[in-house]
């Protein structure tokens, strides 16, 4: 099957399109076993460039570098967000995935890889133990257990995973899909300096992340002080130069943000706050289409939410509020219809009476 070609803007035919399709629809799935279905191939158009060959087949300088978090609990968005991907991308044998897994679950990680060959049998992939036992004496509670996970914390470590071949990677969050051509994504500039790219957000209340006891300590507040504008920024969606992330050794800045949480509480949200601490103010920009974030609604109830104004290039359910859940339990939100396409779990279909 030849790509599809890439998606520059989001249309809302296809928005009453899919959610006056879904109303008929009831997913019946269970959740102790999930079966997938095996994708299409995608191939490259004529005139994407051949992989530069490398000794290491994981680290072509011309591929995209994608980098993802895979676990049971996520898989079902994790497939999904992979099959996006490689539908909207003009040159998908051209990306290569790295997939980071708990050490701590073996059993896990061969049923993983088990899934992703027999969904995805052409796929360009490998992946890393990452050493969640290690990370979780670093981890503090938050105001939701999900991000209370040590594999939440593995976009820390991607620079000590990944080969030191691999120097620029898009990291992508398990619940989200595009609808336009991560070579664009992965292409963002990081000027002379930046280690990383993610849209930004100067209207969020940037104080709100961070705990009135943070701020009434000057040497804390302070640590902002020499940047130009510290702005909120999802770390669900990143560009990141792994070379220079490696030479300003960014994962012992951020641990050293998480051992002083763990002696006072400075924050409440989970990775996020570290990654301010150390990046904010600091990051290349990227246009806010490529992370319409907030889909999944606030981290308490999970309600329904429309997207911001302007184009979409990537669609993001961040917040507590899952699609696959919202659509299985027969109450998705109007947006949840947007990325059922995507869904590749093997499912029992039944007309609504």
């Amino acid at each position: 099957m030849p790509p599809m070609a890439p998606s520059t803007s989001f249309s809302f035919f296809f928005l009453f399109f899919f959610t006056f399709q879904y109303t008929f629809l009831v997913f019946s799935t269970t959740t102790t076993q999930q079966r997938f279905k095996e994708a299409p191939k995608f191939y490259n158009f004529p005139t994407c460039q051949t992989l530069q060959h490398h000794p290491n087949h994981t680290c072509p300088m011309n591929a995209v570098h994608v980098a993802m978090t895979l676990d049971v609990a996520y898989l079902r968005g994790s497939m999904a967000a992979i099959f996006s991907v490689l539908q909207h991308s003009s040159c998908p044998e051209n990306v290569i995935f790295h997939f980071v897994s708990a050490a701590s679950q073996p059993s896990s990680f061969a049923t993983l890889n088990q899934t992703l060959t027999i969904s995805f049998p052409y796929l360009n992939f490998r992946i890393y133990p990452f050493d969640d036992d290690a990370v979780s004496r670093l981890v503090s509670t938050s105001i939701r257990s999900a991000l209370d996970t040590p594999l939440n914390y593995a976009r820390s470590y991607l620079a000590n995973i990944l080969p030191r071949c691999v120097v620029r990677v898009v990291y992508l969050d398990s619940d989200l899909i595009l609808v336009d051509d991560i070579a664009k994504l992965a292409a963002t500039s990081l000027g002379d300096t930046e280690v990383l790219a993610a849209p930004e957000y100067c209207s969020a209340d940037f104080s709100a992340y961070f705990t009135p006891s943070f701020w009434a300590n000057p040497s804390l507040s302070l640590s902002f002080s020499n940047r130009t504008r510290p702005c909120y920024f999802n770390t669900g969606v990143m560009v990141i130069d792994l070379q220079r992330w490696r030479e300003g050794d960014y994962t012992t800045a951020i641990e050293e943000w998480m051992e002083l949480q763990k002696r006072m509480r400075i924050y409440e949200l989970g990775s996020l706050p570290p990654f301010l601490l150390v990046f904010a103010g600091r990051i290349a920009a990227v246009d806010r289409r490529w992370n319409q974030h907030g889909l999944g609604g606030d981290n308490f109830r999970g309600l329904c939410r429309e997207l911001h104004p302007g184009p979409v290039s990537l669609m993001h359910w961040s917040g507590k509020g899952k699609p696959w859940a919202r659509l299985d339990a027969n109450m998705p939100c109007p947006l949840d219809a947007l990325w059922a396409p995507y869904d590749l779990l093997q499912t029992h279909y039944a007309l609504q009476a």
